[in-house]
């Protein structure tokens, strides 16, 4: 088990690097985190929904994702509440204040209902945990499901990792030591120091006193890496700030209050030539070349955010003056004239919803009707979006139909509530372009649409398929249709999809990993 002293220590990337070193010694390491708060989701095979850390996670041993690998899901609504998704499927609503007394137990049975659907799959299988947070919030320990309540319960070997970069790392070392009870400090079996900068005998001595004074080993420094490698969470993300040297294009992403899925801009991150520029609500939108609406998880709480500070005025002048602009599932949808949400399903605008008890799964904690069920679109869209029923979470694969000319095959998973429809008539909302109609993106209905914008070139566009980007001939493409606005040389568009970047960089990873952590005394046994 991989755990670490605080939040974004780097657990999840040093288990993805476990998982690839294992695999590369022949074993099957199966990925498992009991419990994982995130907004950025990934859909299996089956339809089920998960965290995108752990489909990273099982990437990097060579498995198809699963929902098993992550049993219990949080995805954070932004008012206290969360919703609670169980192997795969949203189970109901759960005030943070009331989590652990209404959902302890229907977490630890999906905690060993994961378990014992890896463990059959793969009967020669070694897991590889991770934790979450920190081991040792005593307010939480009683009714911790996912670190070391499920390390002794498997009788794991666990790795403690600190993150040398945010400083104080003996104290994080030596203060999470002291915290746990006596029956848990046999089971930590190493040390990890992450992100280290600079020449590594530096650390000597401190590797020496802390080995001294925890009577733990120090197992490895891993350095501070320089590749990019896929978030963690969203603060890693945001800490992204530096430029590019040759950047060409400056992509504006809006830095959306419930911004889901945010992996789905890895690959652009990962383009040489291209700068993200995340704006925030109420500042200035500025001249990019594109600009993208990420996935929401409170899409009508986000939109209105955009409009109060007054981004939605800014999106349309930069339309109309011949901008590109692109949704992304949420953000396509706000995109539209209208988002109609009848059962509150992707975010009231009142103070949100008090109940905490279970739910079925399917079900939904939103009330009233009427205006405030209702809200006003972008109008860069001439669609109208339903939101009812249960969630559409599905892979997928499609033609693309635009950009003009293409014929090339998109694949993603779908992850919404919700249904767009292309208004009837003339879809003259402002976003209306001068040759008039609305067209379909994809071969797949209701996938996608793109419409010209204004007098002066714009384009608006969007897509429901998560992973859009990850296609590379058609991100190419893409790319190009803004460089040929500026006048750059095209791109290559003879790009593998970025599934084969992402393994690169995880081979990268295992290697760093290998070259300075001594696994021995955690394999032995």
């Amino acid at each position: 088990m991989v755990l670490g002293t605080s939040s974004g220590a780097g657990k999840s990337l040093m288990t993805a690097a476990l998982c690839r070193v294992l695999k590369r010694r022949g074993e099957t390491p199966l990925p498992f985190k009991g419990q994982n708060m995130s907004l950025n989701a990934w859909v299996d095979q089956a339809g089920g929904e998960m965290a995108y850390s752990q489909a990273l996670q099982s990437w990097a041993a060579g498995l198809e994702p699963q929902v098993a690998m992550n049993p219990v899901l949080l995805k954070p609504r932004g008012d206290s509440t969360s919703e609670v998704i169980h192997l795969g499927r949203s189970v109901g609503t759960a005030r943070a204040e009331h989590y652990y007394r209404d959902w302890f137990r229907p977490g630890w049975a999906a905690i060993r209902g994961g378990l014992a659907d890896l463990q059959e799959r793969y009967p020669g299988g070694r897991l590889v945990l991770e934790g979450a947070g920190s081991p040792v919030e005593v307010n939480l320990q009683p009714r911790d499901l996912t670190n070391l309540r499920l390390a002794q319960y498997l009788r794991a070997r666990c790795l403690l990792v600190a993150d040398i970069e945010r400083g104080g790392v003996f104290a994080q070392l030596v203060g999470t030591l002291a915290l746990l009870r006596p029956v848990e400090r046999p089971l930590i079996g190493g040390i990890l120091i992450n992100r280290f900068r600079g020449r590594r005998e530096l650390f000597d001595e401190g590797r020496t006193w802390l080995e001294r004074h925890t009577g733990v080993p120090v197992l490895g420094v891993m350095p501070w890496l320089e590749e990019l490698f896929p978030p963690e969470d969203s603060l890693d993300l945001l800490e992204r700030r530096g430029r590019k040297q040759g950047a060409e294009l400056t992509i504006a992403v809006l830095r959306l209050p419930s911004m889901s899925n945010f992996s789905d801009l890895d690959p652009l991150e990962a383009e040489p030539t291209v700068q993200l520029q995340w704006i925030r609500p109420g500042e200035s939108l500025g001249r990019p070349d594109a600009v993208i609406l990420p996935g929401s998880k409170q899409t009508r709480r986000d939109l209105a955010a955009l409009q109060s500070g007054g981004l939605d005025e800014q999106l349309r002048a930069y339309g109309q003056a011949g901008g590109h602009v692109f949704g992304l599932c949420g953000g396509l949808q706000m995109l539209g004239e209208w988002l109609r949400d009848p059962q509150g399903l992707e975010g009231g605008l009142g103070d949100g919803d008090d109940s905490d008890a279970p739910l079925a799964a399917g079900e939904n904690s939103g009330q009233g009707d009427g205006a405030d069920q209702q809200s006003r679109g972008l109008g860069l869209l001439p669609l109208d979006t339903c939101y009812g029923g249960s969630k559409t979470l599905r892979q997928g694969r499609s033609q693309a139909l635009w950009p003009r000319g293409s014929s090339l095959e998109l694949e993603g998973f779908e992850l919404h509530h919700g249904v767009s429809q292309v208004l009837e008539g003339d879809g003259s909302g402002s976003g209306a372009g001068e040759d008039g109609s609305i067209k379909p993106l994809c071969s797949q209905e209701g996938l996608g649409w793109w419409q010209p914008c204004g007098e002066q070139g714009g384009l608006v566009a969007g897509t429901y398929l998560h992973g859009v980007f990850e296609n590379g001939p058609w991100r190419r493409r893409w790319l190009n249709q803004l460089r040929q606005r500026r006048g750059l040389t095209p791109l290559s568009e003879h790009q593998p999809h970025h599934a084969r970047q992402r393994d690169a960089l995880l081979e990268r990873l295992a290697d760093a990993f290998e070259q300075h952590v001594d696994l021995e005394p955690l394999l032995a046994g």
